[in-house]
């Protein structure tokens, strides 16, 4: 596959499990962007885990953080972004990942999700909620606002991350 780089910067979102960190390491590894894992970063930044974040400041100071972060990424170009989950939910997140690049939307379905996510406690939404139908209420919320806010969307139901991967580069190329 050509190396020519795309315009802007990726933003990868999608409901937890969707593939946005296995995804954005591809893109990173095997085509050279610049990786920036959300969540990690304002882990770092606040110096505790996310779950941590929620119960002591809230999830409202969280999605503050995710939105500052994003203004920092304007007029960055060659960067994959995985967002948190919940990134792309504020209105005013979208309108900077748009400003920034393209969003790209990582679809699965709830059985997948819990598969990916079964052995993972660190979900503050999933709590009391790890079933396919726990999942697919939280989905119902959540997809129609990805749905708008992406330029493209891409299944990842069996398919390899490199696959995922080839499918993305691709198709925004051909957008370009």
């Amino acid at each position: 596959m050509s190396q020519r780089k795309i315009p802007g910067s990726l933003f990868l979102i999608g409901f937890m499990g969707a593939g946005k960190s296995a995804v954005s390491a591809c893109l990173h590894k095997r085509y050279g962007m610049e990786l920036l894992e959300m969540d990690q970063e304002i882990e770092r930044r606040e110096g505790m885990k996310i779950s941590r974040i929620f119960e002591s400041r809230g999830e409202e100071y969280f999605r503050r953080a995710e939105t500052d972060l994003l203004g920092e990424l304007q007029g960055r170009s060659g960067l994959v972004v995985s967002c948190g989950g919940g990134a792309a939910m504020r209105p005013e997140n979208v309108a900077l990942m748009k400003q920034a690049g393209r969003i790209v939307l990582l679809r699965a379905k709830p059985e997948t999700i819990l598969k990916r996510v079964s052995e993972n406690d660190d979900r503050p939404l999933l709590r009391g909620r790890k079933t396919a139908e726990g999942i697919r209420e939280l989905m119902d919320r959540r997809s129609p606002v990805y749905e708008a806010a992406c330029d493209l969307a891409v299944d990842t139901d069996e398919k390899s991350v490199d696959e995922i991967c080839r499918e993305i580069l691709n198709r925004v190329r051909e957008d370009s």
